[in-house]
């Protein structure tokens, strides 16, 4: 297992850049970014009304680790050290997990406890554990 490299400044950068979108979608639109929630409403059946928005949002996810290779002239590395059946298990949890939290991490975690949510914090605290235990699992038990 390779240690992870600390990166203040590009935390600091992407965690503020988080803020202000987070903090602009809802002075434009109203609507908290969680992002399950506006790709899920990409899905049939949807309405029009805001669909470029939605759809300019999931795109800008995306399209942003190209931009960021165009200005810093590297494309990031990512290692994923597991297998696909338990990517589309994990997946599979996550989503589910998204449904029944009714919110993600963005929603939940970013914009439910800036709002200071009873339930997102509930919600944040039982993801959080639950990351937790499960790195615990895997790095030292299986």
């Amino acid at each position: 297992m390779t240690a992870t490299e600390f990166t203040p400044v590009a935390v600091l950068l992407g965690g503020a850049m988080i803020g202000i979108a987070a903090v602009a979608l809802m002075a434009a639109t109203g609507r908290i970014a969680g992002i399950s929630g506006i790709a899920v409403r990409l899905l049939p059946p949807y309405t029009e009304a805001g669909l470029a928005g939605r759809t300019a949002f999931v795109l800008g996810i995306v399209v942003a680790p190209l931009v960021a290779a165009l200005i810093t002239g590297s494309v990031p590395i990512s290692r994923i050290e597991a297998t696909t059946p338990l990517l589309a298990l994990a997946g599979l949890l996550v989503g589910f997990g998204a449904v029944w939290g009714n919110g993600c991490t963005s929603g939940h975690g970013v914009c439910g406890l800036s709002r200071l949510s009873m339930r997102s914090l509930v919600a944040t605290a039982v993801f959080m554990a639950t990351a937790m235990a499960t790195v615990f699992l895997i790095r030292h038990v299986l």
